[in-house]
This record gives C-alpha cells, sequence and structure tokens, in this order.
C-alpha cells in the first residue's frame, strides 16, 4: 500500500514531521533515518507508529503500514477511531496511567501491555516508547508510540 494521500497535505505534512522532530529532541535519537520524505519515511517504518491528539478522547491521526498490519485495521479504521479502543476496557486504566506519565515526563522508553486489533486478537507490546509531540514554542499536539515487539497472546 502506497502512503495514503491523506498524509500529503500541508496539514498533515506538518504533524508528521512534528511526530519525527518530537522523537529526536526529547530521546535524542531519530525516529526513522532522516529523508526529505519524512511522510513515507514514517510510512514504511518496519516498526509500529502511531500518534493520537489532544481532544478529550483522543484520535488516532497517524498510523503506519506496519500498525495498521498489527491492528488489523484499513486506513479509513484507524484513522479518527478513539485511541483508548486500541485496548481492551480492563487495559483502560492501566493505558491512561502510561498516557499520564507520559504527559508528566515527556517521554517513557519502557512501556508494556497488552492491547487490541480490531479483529479482537490480543497481544502485548513490550519495550514501546511513547512520548509528547510538542512544538517549537512548547505547545502539546499529543502524543506518539512506537513498538517493534509483542506477543501473541
Amino acid at each position: 500500500m502506497d502512503l495514503p494521500a491523506a498524509y500529503r497535505t500541508p496539514e498533515s505534512a506538518a504533524r508528521l514531521h512534528l511526530i519525527a522532530e518530537s522523537h529526536q529532541r526529547l530521546l535524542g535519537e531519530p525516529l526513522v533515518t532522516p529523508s526529505p520524505d519524512i511522510a513515507t519515511a514514517l510510512w514504511s517504518a518496519p516498526e509500529v507508529i502511531l500518534a493520537h491528539g489532544t481532544e478529550a478522547d483522543p484520535r488516532f491521526f497517524f498510523a503506519n503500514r506496519a500498525a495498521l498490519a498489527r491492528f488489523e485495521a484499513s486506513f479509513d479504521q484507524m484513522i479518527g477511531m478513539p485511541s483508548r479502543l486500541s485496548a481492551e476496557a480492563p487495559n483502560r486504566t492501566e493505558r491512561q496511567a502510561l498516557l499520564d506519565r507520559v504527559s508528566r515526563d515527556g517521554f517513557i522508553a519502557d512501556y508494556a501491555g497488552v492491547r487490541i486489533s480490531l479483529k479482537g486478537k490480543r497481544f502485548r507490546i513490550e519495550q514501546a516508547t511513547v512520548w509528547n509531540l510538542i512544538d517549537a514554542e512548547g505547545k502539546v499536539h499529543g502524543q506518539a508510540a512506537a513498538f517493534s515487539r509483542w506477543t501473541e497472546l
């Protein structure tokens, strides 16, 4: 699947740049190989990369090809979906504690937790990095996550 057209708009380009830039600034290392086409680099990355906004019920605005495969979702199913739905109801309190910790500390690089695909398959992610999306003025625009290790449950 090629890069969706929705990721080629100027607004999306700025948000995708913020995903990579915030990761670099907070963790001191690039999320993906530096490229003039950051949208394609994020989309094509082998690790799962997701991002949601700051709405009261945050919704995914980015999911790369690996994320769509891992969560067994189409682009249209994943983008705009409340991010809380990526965890089963009993695990949502744990997920919220994670998000609160990221909000407080800027990032975490050691997260592990259970997630669920849109087809109901449970899996445990390990060694996930979750970070705030912060612009140059310090405004928070959401949070992003990346992981490449999981175990089917």
